[in-house]
């Protein structure tokens, strides 16, 4: 049994209102109620409001279908925070060096889907008919472009190896000429 509740225009920017539903999601219903009853932030409110309206619309849905459902069984299975419109006003705020800022009132919107976990989850990516056949018809050990890639690598590695060798004579013939120029003067 799953059902959801939507909060919108709650007054507040959205990005504070995601530190309050990060908390909750993924928790037993009890449990979200008593972090957000202790939680000392603005969005903590409306956001317990929206969750206890999910819980009602969950209880409601079961009745209509005759199915029993404890409240205390339910847990958050998905909580969002949506940015709402922002109301610049015309009053004006300080700024430094004697400008102003126009004031501005952030809105966003919150969902909750409370859910019994009954319901079996849907299947994880990779994992599926079209996964199955898109495995099947690729080679084993390589994707698409890998034998490119690794082509291109050996090559690549071919280079930077005749790089050192050339670097390697170019150094080691300097040392056999001021060889040679010793062996002479020495003579």
């Amino acid at each position: 049994m799953e059902a959801i509740a939507s909060a919108k225009y709650l007054r507040g920017s959205a990005q504070k209102a995601r530190l309050v539903v990060d908390m909750i999601r993924g928790k037993r219903v009890g449990e979200a109620l008593a972090i957000l009853q202790f939680t000392n932030k603005r969005a903590a409110d409306p956001v317990e409001k929206c969750l206890r309206s999910a819980i009602a619309n969950a209880t409601e849905k079961a009745e209509r279908q005759n199915v029993a459902v404890d409240p205390d069984d339910l847990f958050v299975k998905t909580a969002f925070v949506d940015m709402g419109p922002t109301k610049h006003r015309r009053r004006v705020r300080p700024a430094p060096q004697g400008r102003a800022y126009r004031e501005q009132r952030h809105f966003c919107h919150v969902t909750v889907q409370v859910s019994t976990g009954q319901e079996e989850a849907p299947a994880a990516k990779g994992k599926g008919k079209n996964a199955k056949a898109v495995a099947e018809a690729a080679p084993k050990g390589a994707s698409k472009g890998g034998a490119k890639k690794a082509a291109g690598g050996d090559a690549a590695q071919k280079k930077t190896a005749s790089k050192r060798a050339s670097k390697k004579t170019e150094e080691a013939a300097p040392a056999e000429t001021s060889q040679a120029e010793e062996s002479a003067t020495q003579e």
